[in-house]
């Protein structure tokens, strides 16, 4: 009856109210007289255009809220008839046209067999094409809106009219206002996105695709290119100052980035003429358009295309970072950054970095630096990449060691720049930082590590003197900590990789103080970020570490019960696998709050489900290092296990993310099983007889689904061997009695996984073993 009211947040109010009700009622087959109630007041001669407004908002937001099988076939029909009537341009009142467009936005996911109808889709989207050219410009960027979305829904139904559809965004992106001309710009997007995720999914099954590749962007290429060089040209005087701002020019470059990617080579021809005819001109619009595009289509051509390109430009975009323009600058850091994220790749051959030009790139990235806080984010980013090419480059990793101590120097000051208004810069500085320490030799840069490593820990204690008068200023304290324990973090791994123990030990005590003191503070991300530092120091500290347990087991087992903020728990799982590593039987005294807190994370219907297989490849981790003593905790965790096994079969997996998530709970369940068995190899192996026989039924029925992963076949063949191997002529009858594990083997042994076949090498070793014995 609401939706009758002449008040309008009151009609706006019921419309959500019954969407929420649906929302329960309709998967359980209840209120089915809903659809029927609302479409007759789209049908009765005397509804009142806010009537129908309402009754149609309601429509969208039930199918927002409900599932497409939630609905019969005839119900979606009608949903379908009553949205396009409203949409029909008969309908005089522009709030109703409205409502029904973006109900139809809405209803589209449950339009699947209408779609299949040629006549029927057809139908809608003539309708929606038609819309897309009223007067009403929300009426139209809504119509957008649902093209939007069937192109991302119904790609390979729309090859009849993709020429109407070209010509009708084209002159849009041309000439709409801009909230219509960005929808048209993203209809070629998201072809660009399907057409991507098509050439993915056939380089991962080897040029066998299941998905239909139509070649959209390839067939309009030479009309879409200059479409989209176009819309570069309308920037904004400000657009570099707001993150958050999205324009035409900002669309525009991000499609042509999308096309390259398509259509890879193809696209350099067709965009060079616009750059060479541009990149000089006086008018800065067509020096950063030409900017822009010569940045936008770094990724996805070849490095043999690009090479002489960007060896050409090189020198200029070096130069044109002192552009009197900002927005020139912006583009010309982010385009130098895209170089050295994307053709410049040392390890392969192509580096637009020599011995000659190296200084004077340092030089100027280091000037830039200084600009404003825009471009300065810019350069940061560029430094990244330019040191993340020599990350794994062996010998030529070290021509950036002159010049590690200016960089590092520029990013820590860049890091405490008071003009930006947002952290962003801050982060950059220090992300660009942590990058710089992972590609250096720790052999040839030890010193400046360590002076690094003093200079973190100092900022890390400045921070607990900042005066805390406001929620922002606990904010900004939150976030330095966390860069900072961060940066901690990554020295610490990289001393760990080159077993730089001494370093380590002279300031693990300060670390540890300083580490601790950060979980005073109350800010879910900081904790996260000190407990992968902790766990960082334990790995490197060794058996060392157990000084600092006393103090530290209380914060871990609070970050083990953080059901809130669940990456915290996460994290803390994978930091008790660092410190089991480090200390091996010292863990003993700390194993029954550690445990007790892991099996309650196990049984708690709060934890987000992503924690627990870590959980259960860590009970493995601790069973593994404790050996014979876990026998007390064996009470406990092998119920939990075979649950966790049985839920494995009990899961509904119509998409990808539960499929992918059994897989992971399979792969757990095995790795705590394997570590038990192993754990109790050498004594107590006898404990684990009464299980064997259901570890062996589980490991059958996964290796028999055709569902799983290799990681999930590879740590289901490792346990079939640990069960032979720890407890050896005790289940000698369970090989006797089955088949399974011969054909698996075969199998694993014609793998193209060297280590897969390695291992059921040695696991029928060990079964024939146990057969004999």
């Amino acid at each position: 009856m609401t939706l009758g009211s002449p008040a309008f947040e009151a009609r706006r109010s019921s419309s959500q109210v019954i969407a929420k009700v649906a929302s329960i009622e309709i998967p359980q087959q209840g209120w089915p007289e809903l659809i029927v109630n609302l479409l007759s007041n789209m049908t009765k001669p005397d509804t009142s255009p806010s009537l129908k407004q309402a009754t149609l908002d309601a429509l969208g937001y039930v199918c927002e809220e409900i599932c497409p099988e939630d609905l019969e076939q005839d119900q979606v029909n009608a949903v379908l008839t009553a949205v396009v009537q409203g949409m029909n341009h008969v309908e005089n009142c522009s709030d109703v046209r409205l409502a029904a467009v973006k109900a139809l936005y809405n209803a589209l996911d449950f339009a699947e067999t209408n779609f299949q109808n040629e006549v029927e889709r057809n139908y809608i989207i003539k309708v929606i094409c038609e819309t897309a050219m009223c007067k009403e410009a929300d009426i139209r960027k809504a119509a957008f809106e649902c093209l939007v979305s069937i192109a991302s829904t119904y790609y390979d139904l729309l090859e009849p009219y993709m020429k109407t559809l070209f010509e009708l965004t084209a002159n849009v992106a041309r000439v709409d206002e801009e909230p219509v001309a960005l929808q048209a710009i993203e209809f070629w997007s998201t072809i660009c996105d399907e057409e991507i995720a098509i050439q993915e999914e056939g380089q991962e099954s080897d040029g066998v695709n299941s998905s239909c590749h139509f070649h959209f962007i390839e067939k309009v290429l030479p009309l879409l290119v200059p479409m989209l060089l176009q819309t570069l040209m309308k920037q904004e005087e400000d657009q570099d100052q707001d993150d958050g701002i999205w324009n035409i020019s900002m669309s525009g470059g991000t499609c042509l980035g999308l096309v390259a990617r398509v259509v890879k080579d193809a696209i350099v021809p067709l965009v060079m003429p616009f750059i060479e005819g541009n990149i000089t001109k006086p008018d800065w619009h067509s020096r950063e358009a030409a900017t822009f595009a010569f940045g936008s289509i770094l990724e996805g051509p070849s490095v043999e295309k690009l090479a002489p390109l960007v060896n050409a430009g090189f020198d200029f975009l070096l130069n044109a970072t002192k552009d009197q323009n900002n927005h020139v600058r912006d583009t010309t850091a982010w385009t130098l950054s895209r170089i050295f994220e994307f053709p410049h790749s040392p390890t392969r051959g192509f580096s637009v970095v020599t011995n000659a030009n190296l200084p004077h790139i340092i030089e100027i990235l280091l000037a830039s630096i200084n600009d404003t806080p825009n471009v300065s984010e810019k350069i940061c980013g560029a430094l990244y990449f330019l040191a993340q090419g020599y990350e794994d480059a062996g010998s030529m990793s070290s021509v950036l060691i002159p010049y590690l101590g200016e960089i590092i120097s520029a990013l820590l000051t860049t890091a405490d720049r008071s003009d930006s208004n947002n952290s962003k810069l801050c982060a950059c500085a220090y992300e660009t930082l942590n990058e710089i320490v992972r590609s250096s030799s720790i052999s040839k840069t030890l010193n400046i590590t360590v002076q690094l490593l003093q200079e973190i820990l100092r900022r890390l204690n400045q921070t607990f003197e900042i005066q805390i008068t406001s929620s922002d200023d606990k904010e900004k304290q939150s976030d330095i900590q966390a860069l900072l324990c961060g940066v901690a973090q990554v020295i610490l791994q990289k001393f760990s990789s080159c077993n730089e123990k001494s370093a380590i030990l002279h300031f693990a005590d300060q670390m540890m103080v300083v580490f601790l003191r950060v979980f005073s503070c109350s800010s879910s991300n900081v904790h996260e970020e000190a407990m992968l530092a902790i766990g960082a120091l334990a790995y490197a500290t060794g058996p060392e570490f157990v000084k600092y347990m006393p103090e530290f087991h209380k914060y871990l087992e609070m970050g083990l019960q953080n059901f809130e903020a669940y990456q915290v728990c996460c994290v803390s799982v994978g930091v008790v696998g660092d410190i089991c590593h480090a200390l091996d039987n010292k863990v003993l005294p700390y194993c029954d709050g550690i445990l007790a807190a892991l099996l309650k994370d196990l049984s708690s219907p709060k934890l987000h489900r992503s924690v627990k297989p870590p959980i259960l490849s860590c009970i493995g981790d601790i069973a593994l290092t404790i050996g014979e003593h876990f026998e007390k905790y064996i009470p406990y965790t092998m119920p939990i296990l075979q649950g966790a096994a049985e839920l494995c079969f009990r899961m509904d997996l119509p998409d990808d993310d539960n499929i992918e998530y059994q897989n992971e709970l399979r792969r757990s369940i095995f790795e705590a099983y394997s570590g038990i068995l192993q754990g109790f190899k050498n004594s107590k192996s006898e404990l684990m007889v009464p299980y064997a026989s259901h570890i062996f039924q589980f490991v059958e029925l996964v290796l028999k689904d055709n569902s799983r992963d290799e990681s999930v076949t590879k740590a289901g063949v490792a346990v079939v061997g640990d069960l032979a191997d720890a407890l050896g002529p005790n289940i000698k009858l369970l090989f006797k009695n089955s088949n399974f594990h011969s054909e698996l083997l075969g199998q694993c042994s014609q793998s193209d996984d060297e280590q897969l076949r390695e291992t059921s090498s040695w696991v029928q070793g060990v079964i024939t073993r146990v057969l004999v014995s």
